[in-house]
């Protein structure tokens, strides 16, 4: 069985092809990826509007690439899935409106699939593929969520933001050190060379008891901070705060994604979305998981950011497990907000 993929949720639009045997885990034979970040630099974030009109030149180049590199036809394929939501409902619309008339074409069916459980499923794509059950830890755009993950499709909420998400605190921090968009990995990079413990900066809801996570506090102390250093910080003065705020950050998650493995007694820790790039991050979960005796599963580094790759094998995933069935229904729509744990 081979599944296209479409991914146009928000600032990059991925297109995938993947085979599936069996129950065996789905194989990658060939993506593409275009990312608009130069297009909204110049606004300092994404332009809804100009988004979906990049998407609609990119999608159909980016799936012809992609077949030719797999060296399937178009008839060859079996089944296409199209990001359905959370995301821009105008960037959805434009990758559901062109699997569903390519499907309608080709008389094939498609499957609308959760951008989320593509990030929480696209460690499956790694050398070290994860096994079920698994605490899988969520750290994309604006969300970030902890969950009980029993199956393909059977996903249990333990905790998630009350405000602003893991990578707006580095995307919101980055901007007011003045560091331009996108601006978690500009943070990242500027805080390799400064001292993480500069600045005395809040871990909000670190000892709360729950999973749940704010962060909307911490940037508000970036903040501070920045304007106590004046009109003109030295450059290690910016390395040090971005330190310091990426290490607030990192010990949060790290504690968090802890406390979830002793409340839920699973071994296995997988994490996923772009957040889930950041080396401090993995450095710290890999040292913890040495101490502590857990497995911890990351994708590659290439499928952190929103990819074609994702939604092709979360699709045939959930093909393959009956956990969905793909439909000749071409009458799409798209979910802007969608919970994952609300999946049918």
């Amino acid at each position: 069985m081979h599944v296209l993929g479409i991914e146009s949720s928000c600032d990059e639009t991925g297109v995938a092809l993947v085979r599936a045997t069996g129950p065996a885990i789905p194989s990658l034979l060939a993506q593409a990826l275009h990312s608009q970040v130069a297009m909204h630099a110049d606004y300092g974030g994404v332009v809804p509007e100009l988004a979906s009109r990049d998407h609609i030149r990119r999608v159909l180049p980016l799936t012809r690439q992609v077949l030719a590199e797999a060296g399937i036809g178009l008839r060859q394929i079996d089944v296409v899935a199209f990001t359905r939501g959370p995301g821009l409902a105008g960037a959805l619309l434009v990758g559901a409106g062109v699997a569903c008339a390519l499907a309608a074409a080709l008389d094939r069916p498609t499957l609308g699939v959760h951008h989320l459980e593509g990030h929480l499923l696209s460690p499956f794509l790694s050398a070290d593929a994860p096994q079920f059950p698994f605490v899988a830890l969520l750290v994309s755009g604006g969300h970030t969520q902890l969950m009980r993950v029993a199956a393909v499709g059977d996903y249990h909420l333990l905790g998630e933001t009350i405000d602003d998400a893991a990578g707006e605190a580095f995307d919101k921090s980055a901007k007011l050190l003045g560091l331009g968009y996108p601006g978690g990995p500009a943070l990242a990079q500027l805080a390799t060379q400064g001292d993480a413990g500069a600045f005395k900066l809040p871990r909000p809801l670190l000892h709360s008891g729950d999973l749940d996570f704010s962060f909307a506090g911490l940037k508000t102390a970036v903040m501070v901070q920045h304007r106590k250093l004046g009109p003109a910080p030295s450059t290690q003065q910016l390395a040090d705060l971005a330190a310091s705020a990426q290490a607030a950050i990192v010990e949060v998650l790290v504690k968090k994604s802890l406390a979830a493995l002793k409340a839920t007694g699973l071994t296995r820790l997988v994490v996923s979305g772009g957040v889930g790039a950041n080396a401090e991050l993995r450095r710290q979960l890999d040292a913890a998981a040495l101490r502590s005796g857990f497995r911890v599963h990351y994708p590659a580094l290439a499928l952190c950011t929103d990819n074609g790759a994702m939604i092709a094998l979360a699709a045939a995933m959930r093909l393959q497990s009956g956990a969905a069935a793909a439909t000749k229904d071409y009458a799409f729509d798209v979910r802007p907000r969608w919970a994952l744990d609300q999946i049918s």
